[in-house]
């Protein structure tokens, strides 16, 4: 009544992922899914050329934008289960992360890379869009990435959504203005050069889109006002933050988007190196409240509420015959719309 295990889900391909989803549901009873992510897929062309270093090779497949497979029917297979997407793949010993000398120059920031790869394709690729009633979690990278992508992805909405896009079609450019003024301040062979082009800079280059038919990188989204962010982003994701990172405050502030709080969930690395002492984690993730980073509110949502709406909402009988149960069920019938910071 106070702990539940969680079962594997590999996600190399949406068969395997649901024939075992099915397996540890409705054989083994599990509520929980540990979902793969980022999933290494070899290039074809490296294993032709040189076939003892074909393992290097890879791209990572981040599940919700240019895959190779669709994975829609396992977030469908999600909602019928009642199991909530949570992923908890390491991304050390790739990319940037490959000191053979140094343990922390990889480890630092790994789960949060894997993370924010992960959560930026599925909201780009509208999986959150499609699977409105589905919540996903990434697990043990913390919340400040969370925060910073959340405004990143609007400000590139603001810069590339098709309605931006507008603006800088070539068609826009006043190239009599353009050339009078390169005449009058630049270089002459520069304008020279520009006349030749009948006032465009690069006129082979002016109107390629990379065989991309669709320029909005944002059409899977749908997103028809900014608010929609919210719904979209703030509402489904959920991520797992370690008890004395200082940065979890950033989950609560009032300078995210909308003033939108988002969803930090206390967890603690128990069993592993980075918790010396396991009384500790609980009273190290209160100092946030005892320095005024967060209220009390804030840290009850942390510690409780967030879990129970998380793994509640796609599954209400979750928390039954646990020792929670009667306070999850008073939060699961409170509204499921994330909260706003209170404004000073």
């Amino acid at each position: 009544d106070r702990l539940t295990p969680a079962a594997i889900i590999p996600m190399h391909t949406p068969d395997e992922a649901i024939v075992e989803h099915e397996f540890v549901t409705r054989q083994l009873g599990s509520k929980v899914g540990m979902f793969g992510s980022n999933m290494a897929r070899k290039v074809p062309a490296a294993a032709a050329n040189d076939p003892d270093t074909a393992r290097f090779a890879v791209w990572y497949d981040v599940l919700g934008l240019d895959s190779d497979y669709d994975y829609d029917p396992v977030w469908a297979k999600c909602v019928e289960l009642g199991i909530a997407p949570t992923f908890h793949s390491a991304s050390s010993n790739q990319g940037l992360r490959l000191s053979p000398t140094n343990f922390t120059y990889n480890h630092i920031g790994h789960f949060a890379a894997a993370g924010h790869a992960t959560a930026k394709a599925i909201f780009l690729g509208g999986v959150t869009r499609r699977f409105p009633e589905l919540r996903f979690a990434f697990l043990e990278g913390g919340v400040g990435w969370a925060s910073q992508l959340f405004g990143d992805l609007i400000e590139h909405w603001e810069r590339r959504s098709a309605m931006a896009l507008e603006r800088m079609h070539p068609d826009k450019l006043d190239r009599g203005k353009l050339m009078s003024l390169v005449e009058k301040y630049g270089y002459d062979d520069i304008a020279a050069a520009l006349r030749e082009r009948g006032g465009l800079p690069d006129p082979e280059q002016a109107y390629l889109t990379g065989n991309i038919a669709d320029i909005d990188d944002f059409s899977a989204c749908k997103i028809a006002h900014k608010e929609d962010w919210v719904d979209l982003y703030a509402k489904p994701y959920y991520f797992g933050c370690e008890a004395d990172d200082r940065m979890n405050a950033t989950a609560f502030g009032r300078n995210n988007p909308f003033g939108a709080k988002l969803n930090a969930i206390f967890s603690s690395d128990i069993g592993h190196f980075d918790v010396i002492d396991m009384r500790h984690p609980l009273p190290e993730a209160y100092e946030l409240v005892e320095d005024g980073h967060i209220t009390a509110d804030d840290f009850r949502a942390f510690t409780f509420t967030n879990a129970v709406r998380l793994w509640g909402t796609q599954n209400p009988r979750f928390f039954e015959s646990t020792r929670v149960a009667k306070h999850a069920a008073a939060v699961l019938a409170a509204t499921q719309t994330p909260t706003l910071a209170a404004a000073e």
